[in-house]
């Protein structure tokens, strides 16, 4: 059970959660003596498109990241960087050199040796080109120099503060340069065959029904994982990813991957661990993509227009049940060193107002009542997106836009959304990220507008102000001056609408009690669980 009284109300069965996770997360069973051996089985959804985070910032391919693949880093409570791929390194004083020193003995699941050479190819030829936010992370990165095979050096034109917190593997992992080098990344075989250094190796894939991973015996760090197997189930419906979890046929859910009720419902069941705590690097946020490549969608009064039709504040109760806040702006609500809504426009559930400037915008409404016709791309990532988009279709015909709704699996929706431009809106969950560096930049940033790459800048967003703004952020050391630009960021985004934020979501993980450690620093569900162990 969770270690709060069970009320009701959501507002207070989230502060519960946080109470019980403001200190560092040590239940009382993590200080047992952990056991080898078991099965531990996840349910989730959507099923991946790829079995690789180096090329896409997708939630099922981060998900299974840390377990196949490593990091350079992971990270403590605090986003506090542990080593990894690194046993240790050093930041120059000027920001401008970092020399990773790497960890002797890792091999490959394929036996072949690590080395410096992979950590270059990783960063310089993947991940800076053709991951989301890797692009954004890595913007000042202009070199990875291999004086030795034990040794990898960062070289910026500029420092980048927010690099060290990216390390991880579900948002930079390290891939085999012997498999990539020289190919066409994103249609590698390797991506649907993972072979990485992590703990677990891929023994079985169906593709959209399960993988089973088993344990690693060669890795590094000698005894881990202490699992023998790691099975993840993919299942469409929320409620019967529920009904499996109190069945006991599934250990495990992560990002409150059933429904929210259920989530209350069994924070007072005997048997189960709920917790908030894991999700410092990955803030989600809910967003809703205006194509301005559509010339109506390109008016910025049609775009406020909408904003004025929609009540955040009601999809935030009805939609996520309380599991989060209304969303306000660009940045999470939990990054608090630079979320603000002062002076940023702030958009009130106001139909005649967006009467109004739908008017002005040069559509009025023609016989029967319609001004124009628009379509919204929902992706499947748990029920949400798509009770969101029909929230959003009922409250856009009261005020004349006729919007068709359209849901369809990921790797569609990416295809549609990211490469074929053929939409007008869409309506997905993204990371924030722990810093916005990492995870807001892509969206805003007209340098992350390239076809192909997931889950960057979808609305094709360009504005040299915001450029600015962003790079200016992406390099400075002065923590106040960068909130300054932060906010400015935020005003700025808030007048040109070419995304909406719907929601700063609120992700919990819900375990049967006999899984142990499966949460122990700030990558939770995303990180490698070679620590996790079964009390059977």
């Amino acid at each position: 059970m969770t270690s709060f009284s069970y009320r009701p109300d959501r507002r207070q069965f989230l502060a519960g959660l946080a109470l019980g996770t403001a200190l560092p997360f040590v239940p009382a069973w993590a200080q047992s003596a952990p056991k080898s051996g078991g099965t531990l089985t996840i349910v989730t959804w959507p099923a991946p498109t790829y079995l690789n985070a180096a090329i896409t910032t997708a939630g099922p391919e981060t998900l299974l990241s840390g377990k196949f693949y490593e990091g350079l880093l992971d990270y403590a409570d605090g986003m506090v960087p542990q080593p990894q791929l690194a046993e240790s390194w050093e930041v120059a004083s000027d920001g401008l050199k970092i020399t990773f020193n790497l960890r002797k003995g890792v091999t490959w699941h394929d036996g072949k040796p690590f080395s410096s050479r992979d950590v270059a190819v990783s960063v310089m030829e993947i991940l800076k080109v053709h991951h989301g936010r890797g692009r954004s992370t890595f913007a000042n990165l202009t070199e990875v120099q291999t004086p030795d095979e034990n040794t990898a050096v960062f070289v910026l034109t500029k420092p980048q503060p927010a690099l060290m917190k990216a390390l991880n593997a579900s948002e930079s992992p390290i891939m085999p340069a012997h498999l990539y080098s020289g190919t066409d990344v994103m249609n590698n075989p390797v991506n649907t065959a993972p072979v990485g250094t992590g703990p677990f190796r891929l023994a079985e894939y169906v593709r959209g029904e399960s993988l089973v991973m088993d344990r690693n015996p060669n890795h590094w760090d000698k005894g881990r994982p202490y699992l023998d197997r790691l099975v993840i189930r993919y299942v469409a419906d929320g409620a019967t990813r529920g009904a499996m979890l109190e069945a006991g046929e599934a250990d495990l859910v992560a990002s409150s991957l059933i429904p929210p009720l259920e989530i209350i419902r069994l924070g007072d069941t005997d048997g189960f661990e709920i917790t908030e705590h894991g999700y410092e690097i990955s803030s989600s946020m809910h967003l809703l993509d205006f194509n301005l490549r559509n010339p109506i969608l390109a008016n910025v009064k049609v775009r406020q227009a909408i904003a004025h039709a929609i009540d955040f504040a009601w999809i935030t109760e009805n939609v996520w049940f309380g599991f989060g806040h209304a969303g306000t702006g660009p940045i999470h609500f939990n990054q608090t060193d630079f979320y603000t809504t002062e002076n940023v426009p702030a958009y009130a559930l106001d139909l005649e107002a967006a009467e109004k400037l739908l008017d002005e915008a040069g559509y009025p409404r023609k016989d029967g009542g319609n001004r124009f016709a628009l379509t919204i791309d929902a992706l499947n990532y748990g029920e949400e997106p798509l009770r969101a988009s029909e929230y959003v279709r009922e409250q856009l015909r009261q005020i004349g836009i006729d919007l068709t709704v359209r849901s369809t699996d990921s790797g569609g929706f990416v295809k549609r959304v990211y490469t074929d431009r053929d939409f007008d809106m869409s309506t997905f969950t993204g990371s924030a990220g722990a810093d916005p560096t990492i995870g807001v930049h892509r969206f805003y940033w007209s340098k992350n507008i390239k076809d192909g790459v997931a889950f960057s800048n979808g609305s094709g967003y360009s504005n040299p102000d915001v450029d600015a703004l962003l790079e200016a952020a992406q390099i400075e050391m002065d923590p106040a001056k960068r909130k300054q630009l932060y906010a400015e960021f935020q005003r700025k985004v808030m007048e040109d609408v070419p995304t909406l934020p719907l929601c700063s979501t609120a992700r919990v993980t819900i375990a049967n009690t006999r899984v142990k450690d499966h949460t122990v620093g700030a990558i939770g569900p995303f990180g490698t669980f070679s620590q996790v162990w079964l009390d059977a």
